[in-house]
């Protein structure tokens, strides 16, 4: 199974020995691990970005499943170009799987980030807008179309020493992709 390795962990400063730990864990699973670093790209060119977008899509387009990492990436949610490539691969009909490395309720990150108030059971935020609060480690419509598309969101009973670098829910992810495939 072909699986496309999403996350923030493109933007680590160690970012290509995470991805080929990330590579070498899905060869130990039978899986071959597609990270976007591997795309070569000229980031001198004016169209990189675009070239970063296309060669992303193609990677996911060759891919049999996505294993998303939806650790909170600069705020209390997952890094939306991820959130964007699990929905393409969920929209395509992939097997989708994803993992973080915050087991926390996403209201309780909120109000880490910024002080809420509550009216009727209701929270908001600083700017006055309902911030959602179902008990969920993400947004509803990442943990529900995990579950609908793959299995639900992996995640550990506390935070790791390293979230950024911890892989064991990413090889949990993996088991279940051998799983499937089985």
């Amino acid at each position: 199974m072909k699986i496309y390795l999403a996350g923030p962990d493109v933007f680590l400063p160690d970012a290509v020995e995470v991805g080929r730990r990330k590579q070498d864990l899905c060869k130990r699973h039978g899986h071959v691990g597609l990270f976007p670093l591997d795309n070569a790209v000229d980031l001198s060119a004016a169209n990189a970005s675009m070239q970063i977008f296309r060669g992303n899509r193609a990677m996911m387009d060759e891919a049999d499943a996505i294993v998303a990492n939806l650790t909170p990436f600069r705020g209390p949610g997952a890094d939306a170009g991820t959130v964007y490539e699990l929905g393409y691969m969920a929209g395509r009909g992939r097997l989708c799987l994803g993992y973080s490395n915050d087991p926390s309720v996403y209201r309780d990150r909120v109000a880490t980030a910024q002080r809420l108030t509550e009216r009727d059971k209701v929270f908001f935020d600083e700017q006055g807008l309902i911030v959602e609060d179902f008990h969920l480690a993400d947004n509803l419509m990442i943990v529900h179309a995990l579950e609908l598309h793959g299995a639900p969101l992996v995640i550990p009973k506390t935070v790791p020493t390293d979230p950024r670098h911890d892989l064991s829910a990413f090889e949990a992810c993996l088991g279940l992709a051998s799983a499937r495939r089985s």
